[in-house]
Protein backbone atom coordinates (compact mmCIF):
# COMPACT_ATOMS: atom_id res chain seq x y z
CA UNK A 1 0.00 0.00 0.00
CA UNK A 2 1.27 3.44 -0.91
CA UNK A 3 1.71 5.98 1.86
CA UNK A 4 -0.85 8.81 1.64
CA UNK A 5 0.43 12.12 0.27
CA UNK A 6 1.06 14.49 3.19
CA UNK A 7 -1.06 17.59 3.36
CA UNK A 8 0.82 20.55 1.90
CA UNK A 9 1.76 23.37 4.24
CA UNK A 10 1.54 26.72 2.50
CA UNK A 11 4.10 29.45 3.15
CA UNK A 12 2.70 32.92 2.41
CA UNK A 13 4.99 35.56 0.97
CA UNK A 14 4.96 38.78 -0.98
CA UNK A 15 5.96 38.56 -4.61
CA UNK A 16 8.86 41.01 -4.70
CA UNK A 17 12.31 39.73 -5.59
CA UNK A 18 13.54 40.24 -2.03
CA UNK A 19 10.47 38.61 -0.45
CA UNK A 20 10.77 35.62 -2.75
CA UNK A 21 14.48 35.26 -1.99
CA UNK A 22 13.66 35.16 1.73
CA UNK A 23 10.69 32.82 1.29
CA UNK A 24 12.61 30.39 -0.91
CA UNK A 25 15.34 30.21 1.71
CA UNK A 26 12.72 29.40 4.37
CA UNK A 27 11.15 26.86 2.01
CA UNK A 28 14.52 25.13 1.57
CA UNK A 29 15.10 25.10 5.34
CA UNK A 30 11.63 23.62 5.93
CA UNK A 31 12.20 20.85 3.41
CA UNK A 32 15.63 20.04 4.83
CA UNK A 33 14.44 19.96 8.45
CA UNK A 34 11.12 18.20 7.77
CA UNK A 35 11.56 15.97 4.70
CA UNK A 36 8.44 14.01 5.59
CA UNK A 37 6.25 17.08 5.07
CA UNK A 38 5.17 18.85 1.86
CA UNK A 39 5.64 22.62 1.53
CA UNK A 40 4.69 25.16 -1.13
CA UNK A 41 4.85 28.93 -1.51
CA UNK A 42 1.70 31.03 -1.75
CA UNK A 43 2.39 34.46 -3.28
CA UNK A 44 0.12 37.26 -2.06
CA UNK A 45 0.03 40.92 -3.10
CA UNK A 46 -0.08 43.31 -0.12
CA UNK A 47 -1.32 46.87 0.29
CA UNK A 48 2.29 48.08 0.23
CA UNK A 49 2.82 46.39 -3.14
CA UNK A 50 -0.24 48.19 -4.50
CA UNK A 51 0.96 51.60 -3.22
CA UNK A 52 4.24 51.73 -5.10
CA UNK A 53 3.78 55.42 -5.87
CA UNK A 54 2.81 56.44 -2.33
CA UNK A 55 5.29 58.24 -0.10
CA UNK A 56 5.89 56.31 3.12
CA UNK A 57 6.85 59.27 5.27
CA UNK A 58 4.65 62.24 4.43
CA UNK A 59 4.03 64.35 7.49
CA UNK A 60 0.47 64.38 8.71
CA UNK A 61 -0.54 61.29 6.73
CA UNK A 62 -1.24 57.90 8.30
CA UNK A 63 -0.64 54.96 5.99
CA UNK A 64 -2.34 51.63 6.75
CA UNK A 65 -0.89 49.59 9.59
CA UNK A 66 0.84 46.42 8.47
CA UNK A 67 1.42 47.83 4.99
CA UNK A 68 3.36 44.77 3.84
CA UNK A 69 1.85 42.16 6.16
CA UNK A 70 -1.94 42.47 6.49
CA UNK A 71 -2.96 40.32 3.52
CA UNK A 72 -0.54 37.57 4.55
CA UNK A 73 -2.09 37.61 8.02
CA UNK A 74 -5.58 37.33 6.55
CA UNK A 75 -4.42 34.23 4.67
CA UNK A 76 -3.17 32.74 7.94
CA UNK A 77 -6.40 33.47 9.78
CA UNK A 78 -8.50 32.06 6.91
CA UNK A 79 -6.45 28.88 6.81
CA UNK A 80 -5.21 29.62 3.29
CA UNK A 81 -1.61 29.61 4.57
CA UNK A 82 0.16 27.97 7.49
CA UNK A 83 3.24 30.19 7.85
CA UNK A 84 3.92 33.73 6.66
CA UNK A 85 7.42 34.96 5.89
CA UNK A 86 8.15 38.62 6.67
CA UNK A 87 11.06 40.97 6.73
CA UNK A 88 10.78 41.42 10.48
CA UNK A 89 11.19 45.19 10.22
CA UNK A 90 7.83 45.26 8.37
CA UNK A 91 5.93 43.22 10.97
CA UNK A 92 3.99 45.37 13.48
CA UNK A 93 4.70 44.70 17.14
CA UNK A 94 0.97 44.28 17.81
CA UNK A 95 -0.28 41.22 15.93
CA UNK A 96 -3.91 40.29 15.23
CA UNK A 97 -5.66 38.06 17.74
CA UNK A 98 -4.91 34.44 16.98
CA UNK A 99 -1.48 35.04 15.45
CA UNK A 100 2.03 35.07 16.89
CA UNK A 101 5.66 35.39 15.88
CA UNK A 102 6.71 31.76 15.80
CA UNK A 103 10.37 32.02 14.84
CA UNK A 104 13.10 34.21 13.38
CA UNK A 105 16.00 33.11 11.26
CA UNK A 106 19.62 33.92 11.96
CA UNK A 107 20.14 37.62 11.47
CA UNK A 108 22.06 38.99 8.50
CA UNK A 109 24.11 42.21 8.47
CA UNK A 110 22.00 44.85 10.25
CA UNK A 111 23.81 47.87 8.81
CA UNK A 112 22.68 50.35 6.18
CA UNK A 113 24.56 51.05 2.95
CA UNK A 114 25.11 54.37 1.16
CA UNK A 115 24.88 53.99 -2.62
CA UNK A 116 26.32 56.65 -4.93
CA UNK A 117 27.74 57.15 -8.43
CA UNK A 118 31.42 56.73 -9.21
CA UNK A 119 33.46 59.74 -10.31
CA UNK A 120 33.09 60.25 -14.06
CA UNK A 121 29.56 58.83 -14.19
CA UNK A 122 27.48 59.97 -17.15
CA UNK A 123 24.61 61.39 -15.06
CA UNK A 124 25.24 63.88 -12.27
CA UNK A 125 28.28 64.16 -10.06
CA UNK A 126 30.21 61.18 -8.86
CA UNK A 127 32.43 60.35 -5.90
CA UNK A 128 35.54 58.40 -5.03
CA UNK A 129 35.23 54.91 -3.49
CA UNK A 130 34.74 54.75 0.28
CA UNK A 131 32.39 57.76 0.47
CA UNK A 132 30.86 58.36 3.92
CA UNK A 133 28.17 60.78 5.08
CA UNK A 134 30.77 63.23 6.37
CA UNK A 135 32.33 63.38 2.88
CA UNK A 136 29.18 64.44 1.04
CA UNK A 137 29.25 68.01 -0.32
CA UNK A 138 27.07 70.62 1.35
CA UNK A 139 23.48 70.39 0.10
CA UNK A 140 23.88 66.91 -1.39
CA UNK A 141 20.60 65.16 -2.22
CA UNK A 142 19.98 61.75 -0.65
CA UNK A 143 16.87 59.72 -1.50
CA UNK A 144 15.11 57.60 1.12
CA UNK A 145 11.51 56.79 2.06
CA UNK A 146 12.47 55.92 5.65
CA UNK A 147 11.72 58.45 8.41
CA UNK A 148 14.35 56.71 10.55
CA UNK A 149 17.06 57.18 7.95
CA UNK A 150 15.98 60.73 7.20
CA UNK A 151 16.12 61.71 10.87
CA UNK A 152 19.58 60.26 11.36
CA UNK A 153 20.86 61.78 8.12
CA UNK A 154 19.71 65.25 9.12
CA UNK A 155 20.93 64.78 12.68
CA UNK A 156 24.48 64.28 11.40
CA UNK A 157 24.22 66.45 8.29
CA UNK A 158 21.45 69.07 8.62
CA UNK A 159 22.59 70.62 5.35
CA UNK A 160 21.56 67.59 3.30
CA UNK A 161 18.52 67.60 1.03
CA UNK A 162 16.55 64.41 1.72
CA UNK A 163 13.92 63.40 -0.84
CA UNK A 164 11.47 60.51 -1.27
CA UNK A 165 12.14 57.42 -3.36
CA UNK A 166 10.05 54.28 -3.95
CA UNK A 167 10.56 50.99 -5.74
CA UNK A 168 12.46 47.78 -5.23
CA UNK A 169 16.23 47.55 -4.89
CA UNK A 170 16.87 47.36 -8.63
CA UNK A 171 14.54 50.28 -9.34
CA UNK A 172 16.25 52.46 -6.75
CA UNK A 173 19.68 51.67 -8.14
CA UNK A 174 18.50 52.59 -11.64
CA UNK A 175 16.95 55.85 -10.42
CA UNK A 176 20.26 56.78 -8.81
CA UNK A 177 22.10 56.00 -12.04
CA UNK A 178 19.64 57.91 -14.25
CA UNK A 179 18.64 60.94 -12.19
CA UNK A 180 21.51 63.49 -11.95
CA UNK A 181 19.76 65.41 -9.18
CA UNK A 182 20.27 62.45 -6.81
CA UNK A 183 23.65 62.08 -5.14
CA UNK A 184 22.89 58.91 -3.21
CA UNK A 185 20.37 56.59 -1.63
CA UNK A 186 20.42 54.24 1.35
CA UNK A 187 19.51 50.55 1.40
CA UNK A 188 19.82 47.72 3.91
CA UNK A 189 22.91 45.53 3.65
CA UNK A 190 20.80 42.46 4.43
CA UNK A 191 18.50 43.06 1.48
CA UNK A 192 21.42 43.52 -0.88
CA UNK A 193 22.99 40.30 0.36
CA UNK A 194 19.81 38.25 -0.01
CA UNK A 195 19.52 39.46 -3.59
CA UNK A 196 23.07 38.21 -4.25
CA UNK A 197 24.65 41.66 -4.49
CA UNK A 198 28.08 42.04 -2.94
CA UNK A 199 30.26 45.04 -2.15
CA UNK A 200 33.94 44.76 -2.98
CA UNK A 201 36.94 46.37 -1.32
CA UNK A 202 36.86 48.96 -4.14
CA UNK A 203 33.23 49.87 -3.17
CA UNK A 204 31.87 48.44 -6.41
CA UNK A 205 28.62 46.45 -6.29
CA UNK A 206 28.49 43.20 -8.21
CA UNK A 207 25.34 41.30 -9.01
CA UNK A 208 22.73 40.87 -11.70
CA UNK A 209 21.37 44.13 -13.13
CA UNK A 210 23.58 46.60 -11.25
CA UNK A 211 23.80 49.82 -13.32
CA UNK A 212 27.29 50.78 -14.41
CA UNK A 213 29.17 53.10 -12.09
CA UNK A 214 27.23 52.48 -8.87
CA UNK A 215 29.36 52.28 -5.71
CA UNK A 216 28.44 51.49 -2.10
CA UNK A 217 29.81 52.15 1.38
CA UNK A 218 28.61 50.38 4.52
CA UNK A 219 27.58 52.82 7.27
CA UNK A 220 28.87 52.08 10.76
CA UNK A 221 26.33 51.57 13.53
CA UNK A 222 27.71 54.67 15.25
CA UNK A 223 26.66 56.63 12.16
CA UNK A 224 23.23 55.06 11.59
CA UNK A 225 21.34 52.64 13.84
CA UNK A 226 19.07 50.17 12.04
CA UNK A 227 15.33 49.77 12.07
CA UNK A 228 13.93 47.45 14.73
CA UNK A 229 14.22 43.90 13.39
CA UNK A 230 16.38 44.89 10.42
CA UNK A 231 18.27 41.97 8.90
CA UNK A 232 15.96 39.35 10.43
CA UNK A 233 13.29 37.23 8.76
CA UNK A 234 10.24 36.38 10.85
CA UNK A 235 7.81 33.49 10.61
CA UNK A 236 4.27 34.32 11.70
CA UNK A 237 1.83 31.51 12.49
CA UNK A 238 -1.53 30.85 14.08
CA UNK A 239 -1.23 30.84 17.86
CA UNK A 240 -3.05 27.49 18.17
CA UNK A 241 -1.35 25.50 15.43
CA UNK A 242 0.91 22.80 16.94
CA UNK A 243 2.18 21.63 13.56
CA UNK A 244 3.37 25.09 12.54
CA UNK A 245 4.78 25.62 16.04
CA UNK A 246 6.83 22.42 15.68
CA UNK A 247 8.24 23.67 12.39
CA UNK A 248 9.10 27.04 13.93
CA UNK A 249 10.86 25.33 16.85
CA UNK A 250 13.08 23.57 14.34
CA UNK A 251 13.93 26.74 12.41
CA UNK A 252 14.20 29.38 15.15
CA UNK A 253 17.56 31.05 15.84
CA UNK A 254 17.43 31.61 19.60
CA UNK A 255 20.05 34.36 19.83
CA UNK A 256 18.38 36.42 17.11
CA UNK A 257 14.97 35.86 18.69
CA UNK A 258 16.21 37.24 22.02
CA UNK A 259 17.68 40.33 20.37
CA UNK A 260 14.62 41.18 18.30
CA UNK A 261 12.41 40.56 21.35
CA UNK A 262 14.22 43.41 23.11
CA UNK A 263 13.99 45.66 20.06
CA UNK A 264 10.31 44.96 19.41
CA UNK A 265 9.43 45.48 23.08
CA UNK A 266 11.20 48.84 22.88
CA UNK A 267 9.27 49.81 19.75
CA UNK A 268 5.94 48.70 21.21
CA UNK A 269 6.52 50.70 24.39
CA UNK A 270 7.45 53.78 22.36
CA UNK A 271 4.12 53.70 20.57
CA UNK A 272 1.83 55.50 23.01
CA UNK A 273 2.84 59.14 23.21
CA UNK A 274 5.99 59.06 21.13
CA UNK A 275 5.35 58.75 17.40
CA UNK A 276 8.70 60.05 16.20
CA UNK A 277 11.19 57.94 14.23
CA UNK A 278 13.18 55.47 16.31
CA UNK A 279 16.05 53.07 15.74
CA UNK A 280 17.35 50.26 17.92
CA UNK A 281 19.88 47.46 17.84
CA UNK A 282 20.40 44.59 20.28
CA UNK A 283 23.19 42.02 20.40
CA UNK A 284 24.24 39.27 22.80
CA UNK A 285 27.33 39.35 24.98
CA UNK A 286 27.45 36.04 26.82
CA UNK A 287 24.09 35.59 28.54
CA UNK A 288 23.17 39.28 28.39
CA UNK A 289 21.31 41.35 25.83
CA UNK A 290 22.86 44.74 25.07
CA UNK A 291 20.41 47.23 23.57
CA UNK A 292 21.00 50.73 22.29
CA UNK A 293 18.44 53.04 20.73
CA UNK A 294 17.74 56.55 19.53
CA UNK A 295 14.47 58.47 19.34
CA UNK A 296 13.70 61.70 17.48
CA UNK A 297 10.87 63.74 18.98
CA UNK A 298 10.39 67.12 17.33
CA UNK A 299 13.85 68.73 17.62
CA UNK A 300 14.87 66.72 20.68
CA UNK A 301 17.08 63.68 20.19
CA UNK A 302 17.23 61.06 22.94
CA UNK A 303 19.76 58.22 23.03
CA UNK A 304 20.14 55.40 25.51
CA UNK A 305 21.43 51.91 26.13
CA UNK A 306 20.94 49.11 28.59
CA UNK A 307 21.87 45.55 29.53
CA UNK A 308 19.77 42.73 30.98
CA UNK A 309 19.86 38.91 31.02
CA UNK A 310 18.44 37.15 27.96
CA UNK A 311 15.43 35.99 29.98
CA UNK A 312 14.41 39.63 30.47
CA UNK A 313 14.94 40.86 26.92
CA UNK A 314 11.43 42.29 26.71
CA UNK A 315 11.86 44.08 30.03
CA UNK A 316 15.04 45.68 28.72
CA UNK A 317 13.19 47.04 25.71
CA UNK A 318 10.42 48.52 27.84
CA UNK A 319 12.92 50.00 30.30
CA UNK A 320 14.86 51.77 27.56
CA UNK A 321 11.64 53.09 26.01
CA UNK A 322 10.72 54.63 29.38
CA UNK A 323 14.04 56.46 29.39
CA UNK A 324 13.77 57.72 25.83
CA UNK A 325 10.10 58.63 25.81
CA UNK A 326 9.05 60.04 29.18
CA UNK A 327 5.32 60.63 29.81
CA UNK A 328 3.98 63.79 28.23
CA UNK A 329 3.36 66.64 30.63
CA UNK A 330 -0.10 68.09 30.97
Amino acid sequence: MNNPTPETLHIATRGSALALAQANRVLAECRAAFPELAFALKIIKTTGDKLQTAALSKEGENLPKGLFTKELEVALLNGEADLAVHSLKDLPTELPDGLKLGAVGERADVRDVLLYRAAGASAGRGFAPGLQLKDLPVGATIATSSTRRKAQLLDRRPDLNVVEIRGNVGTRMQKLADQPELDGTILAAAGLGRLKFSIGADSRITGEGVPAGILASILDLDVMLPCVGQGAVGLEIRAQDPRAARICAGLNHAATFSCVTAERAFLAAMGGGCQSPVAAYAHLVGADVHLRAVSYREIMVRRGQGIRPVADAAGLGRELADKLCPPATA
